[in-house]
Order: structure tokens, then sequence, then C-alpha cells
């Protein structure tokens, strides 16, 4: 781990054993992003371990090339990436790695690029356009996955990926037919949505993969179930991910496919949520608004802008004997719109000054950083305390009363 510098550029060197606590207590100035190989490492051996078929990480979740290493060290070989930049950025990471491109609507020369020069053959598609788009870009490759996307509910989920992609049911049938006809191994895919708070949702989902395939009566290679596992948050503490499995498998062992057809997944939050959290420093209170140096244009894009509500533990020397209340936070920039309702539960006795541990950021917390307005942290320290909540049994934190950790 790299030493990063304080506000007299000196050198801080990580402690070797480091934990939030010991990290707030040197008064950062900026908000500091505390890592923790030892939970990404436990994540990723658990789906290895335990999903019954191929566990491909989402990449877009955390594209941190630390991370990429981690999971690959792990056991997770095959990547979904989504953009060329993302295809190149694996390729360098992890040459060895198989890449998926799973994103429905390419430019024709990335479907190039990511095929003569980084070897990738596995792509989704969700139209007739596609298809001819990747024949043609592939020069008629007689090597290429296809995976077609069809559209399911995501009723069960806390953020929807319903409307933009997926084939619609009356064009399933011709697709599924053409692809075929095109493809070396033929896929059929869907995801069911981000945070998918049941099994269910997958049950669902695979009796419409069944029926597609007795439609359009074609063999079936890959079942790729996409994303949409879960990680626990205030407010949404799911089932146990073997629930999850479990389901998917007996939907799995349910179709009329090739017998030696594969069942993949494509998990990026389960993967990386519990990677990564935020320490902030409180700057000014206002009633139950607390203004910190993170925000909607750092870490904290969900917060703002889906209501995510994230753990939080203040951090400070002294135990607070105040009870918990509702706080809301206005990040660093002049925009109005750098505000996360929260709730946030906290001491009512919080003020200026103190720090304030946002936990379960591993996820879509580091990938949608900006540096609008100037603000902005690219500190980081990786430390070996546990997060906030696991999935994964690690054990919870020992917090003191009222959501405060002791310096």
């Amino acid at each position: 781990m790299h030493s990063h510098h304080n506000a007299l550029g000196l050198a801080i060197a990580p402690i070797g054993t480091a934990s939030g606590a010991e990290i707030a207590k040197r008064r950062p100035v900026q908000p500091v992003t505390l890592l923790r190989p030892h939970a990404a490492r436990r994540a990723a051996r658990f789906f290895v371990e335990k999903f019954p078929g191929k566990s491909i990480y989402a990449v877009k979740a955390n594209p941190s090339p630390d991370l990429l290493e981690i999971l690959w060290d792990s056991g997770i070989t095959h990547y979904d990436v989504a953009s060329i930049a993302e295809v190149r950025l694996v390729a360098r990471t992890l040459p060895e790695a198989t890449l998926c491109f799973m994103h429905p609507v390419k430019a024709e020369e990335a479907i190039e690029e990511a095929y003569f020069t980084h070897g990738v053959r596995t792509f989704s598609l969700d139209t007739m356009d596609e298809l001819q788009k990747i024949v043609r870009a592939t020069r008629g490759a007689n090597d290429l996955n296809l995976c077609v996307r069809i559209r399911v509910s995501s009723d069960h989920s806390k953020l929807s990926l319903a409307s933009k992609f997926g084939v619609e049911t009356g064009e399933v049938k011709d697709l599924l037919m053409a692809t075929r006809q095109a493809a070396d191994a033929l896929g059929i895919c869907f995801h069911v949505g981000s945070q998918a708070m049941t099994p269910a949702a997958y049950a669902e989902a695979m009796a419409r993969v069944r029926a597609a395939i007795v439609e359009a009566a074609v063999t079936v290679d890959i079942v790729d179930v996409g994303g949409g596992f879960p990680s626990s948050y205030p407010g949404m503490e799911p089932p146990p991910l073997e629930a999850y499995f479990e389901v998917i498998h007996k939907g799995f062992e349910n179709l009329p496919i090739s017998y030696s057809a594969e069942l993949w997944c494509e998990p990026g939050r389960a993967l990386c949520a519990e990677y990564a959290s935020v320490l902030v420093r409180v700057e000014k209170r206002r009633g139950d608004e607390l203004y910190i140096n993170d925000g909607a244009y750092g870490a904290l894009f969900d917060a703002a802008h889906i209501g995510w509500r994230f753990p939080v533990q203040l951090m400070r020397e002294e135990a607070s004997d105040a009870k918990d209340m509702a706080f809301s936070f206005y990040g660093p920039t002049c925009d109005d719109l750098d505000h996360m309702t929260g709730p946030f539960m906290l001491p009512a006795d919080v003020s200026a000054g103190d720090y304030i541990e946002i936990g379960m950021l591993g996820a879509y917390g580091c990938a949608m950083r900006t540096g609008f307005n100037g603000f902005g942290s690219d500190l980081k320290e990786i430390v070996e305390d546990e997060p906030m909540a696991s999935l994964y049994g690690g054990a919870a934190r020992e917090v003191a009363r009222n959501n405060v950790v002791k310096l």
C-alpha cells in the first residue's frame, strides 16, 4: 500500500493492522477510502465455491485494478465488461482473464477491437441489428458465444433494469433461431435488476427462459442469470445468498437444454460492496443536517440520486450518551442536488469536526466519483477490521452503544 501525505506533506505510513478508528485518529482533512481486501476475497471465494456454475465479475460495479487482482487471485477468472475501456482495462490488468462483452448495444469498432485485439469471444445482444453488427465486426467468426438478452421483471429489485434492454416477447423466437445459426455456443441471459430482495425474482426469470427455449426449439449452451445479487444495507437485509443459488440451480435443472450447458452469473455489487467504506468529516451542523466532505459527486451518488441508505458510524474519542436521531447529509459542492436524505441514524450530539464512517461503498461508490467543483480525494488506506455488514459470515464489527466507534 502506498503511503499518503498529510496536510504538511509528510508521508503517513500505513499501519499493518489498521482499522477505520485508527485512521480517524489521524484526523484526515480529506475523505479517506478504507479498503478491505479480506472482505473482497471472502465474497469471491463464496461465489466460486457455492454458486452452482461460473461467476463472472461485473466490472462496472468497481473497476479498481487492485480489486480486479484480488478477485482473480481468489478464483474469479471471467469478467463482464460493458465498454471498450473496460475491455482494455481488464486485458491490461489480467492478461489471462476471459472477457465477456455483455452490453447489448455496442459500437461496431468496439466489437472488432474486442474480438481481434483482446480475444473476446462472448457477446450479448437483444436485436437482429446487433446480431448482424457482431457478425460483420468479427468477419463472420465461427467461434462466438452469443447470449440473447431477454426481458424479465424487475419487480423484486430495488433498482429496475427491465426497461432499457431485453428482446421483446414477440421477437424472442426469431432472434434465438437466427443467433443459433451464427453462434458456436448460444446463450440466453437476463437481469432481474440490482439488489434483488427475494430469490423468487430468479425463479420467475427462469420460467421466462424456459418458455423462450420451448418456443424457439433451439439448443441452448449457456444460461446466464446476470447480476442482482444483493448486499446488506439498513432497511434492506436480504435472505442468505445460498437461498438464491438454490432457486437458480433448481430452475436450471428444469430447463430443456444441452446436457453440457453452462450456468453463469454476473455478480457486481455482491462481490465488492463490502470491499470499501469512506471516512468523512463533519464540517458543519444545521439542525438535523450534517455538511460532510464527500457527497453526490463523490462516493455517495446512490445515496443522493436514488435515496440509498448506507450504514453509518460515528468515530470519536469519547463515547456518546446521546440517543440516535435521523440526519440527512449535504456534500461539499455548491450544488443543492448534493444532498443525501438518508435517514442516517447517528447520536444526537454529533457536531463539526466529528468523523463518520459510511459503509458498504465498495460497489458504485468509488466508481461514480467525479472531480466536480474541485472536491474529491484519492486517499486510500487498507484496513483489516470487518465491514459494517456482511453476507459472508464475517463477524459484524463491535460497535459501542448508539452507533459510536471509540477511537
